[in-house]
């Protein structure tokens, strides 16, 4: 990002974009109403070869880095198979059960419409501090349960910029973002799944240490891209980093200021560290970088976020 964002600037721009009232008072979807039963049924005729990608780290991969107050999963086995040698199964069905213990947040996932604030301002008017520790009465990512399906675009900024990875606090423009989907000779449309591939994850990967992954400085989407996915209307926004906008970000008064605009005002749905290595191999191979795409989350009332697999079938 070339200069500092004011907080008058931000603020401008949080109500040039607001989506406020668009589908109604009551509206707990955003931009996920982009999306409709034609757009779900153009979505599943790209699926021709039956190739599937699934687009969710593994969850024993430590993305998490101190300090963080997010910590790693925590998988634990309540029985396993050293019960079995214990004889406490005579007789009785032999099975195995497990645990796991994770934020929200903590890998693969989409935010909720009330995983961010500006000004205590939630998406549609509501305020924050109506709501305390026993989650959120709106917003809550439990709306958006059977609503993450549709056409899936994968925009691999990173191969089209010739690039293994872009540099730490590459900030993506809207004209780079234009020039990739045209070279890859598809377009965004609305209702659209956006998956921006920067290749911060795989320097990760490559050598095997998650440390810093997800304070330091990334590469991911400038700013001005606020303006570019509503103009596009997407229904939602992903990427491999950890962020989806570029760190760190310049923004008076926020420390992550594409975030205060596009969930609060918009109600954008975004999805973050999601895997795409295998995915934009192929498109580069086969030169499709549209797909079906299915990431349902956890039907979790009130929640801030879920974790999620998603799916990528072409």
């Amino acid at each position: 990002m070339s200069e500092k964002l004011t907080k008058q600037s931000i603020e401008e721009t949080f109500q040039a974009l607001s989506n406020w009232g668009r589908w109604g008072q009551d509206d707990e979807l955003g931009t996920l109403n982009n999306v409709g039963a034609e757009q779900i049924i153009n979505a599943a005729r790209l699926i021709r070869k039956g190739k599937v990608f699934g687009l969710g780290v593994p969850l024993d991969q430590p993305l998490q880095s101190l300090p963080h107050k997010r910590w790693n999963p925590i998988h634990t086995f309540m029985q396993d198979g050293a019960d079995v040698a214990t004889g406490m199964f005579e007789g009785r069905l032999q099975y195995a059960d497990d645990a796991i213990n994770m934020p929200t947040h903590g890998s693969t996932h989409w935010d909720a419409l009330a995983h961010v604030f500006n000004d205590g301002r939630m998406y549609n008017g509501h305020d924050a501090r109506k709501y305390g520790s026993k989650g959120f009465g709106v917003n809550g990512i439990e709306n958006m349960a059977n609503k993450m399906v549709g056409r899936g675009v994968l925009l691999d900024v990173a191969r089209f910029k010739g690039v293994d990875s872009l540099e730490d606090e590459y900030a993506i423009s809207n004209a780079e973002l234009d020039a990739c989907a045209a070279a890859q000779n598809v377009t965004i449309e609305k209702g659209d799944f956006v998956i921006v591939r920067t290749g911060y994850q795989e320097r990760f990967w490559a050598r095997g240490d998650w440390a810093g992954h997800t304070t330091g400085m990334a590469p991911g989407l400038d700013f001005e891209s606020c303006y570019w996915l509503k103009e596009k209307d997407v229904a939602a926004v992903a990427a491999d980093n950890y962020a989806v906008e570029a760190r760190p970000a310049e923004g008076e008064g926020f420390s992550y200021p594409w975030h205060g605009v596009v969930i609060p005002a918009m109600g954008l749905t975004m999805g973050e560290m999601f895997y795409l290595r295998e995915l934009a191999a192929d498109c580069a191979e086969d030169g499709v970088y549209e797909f079906f795409f299915c990431a349902p989350p956890l039907n979790l009332p009130g929640g801030s976020g879920s974790p999620i697999n998603p799916q990528a079938i072409k």
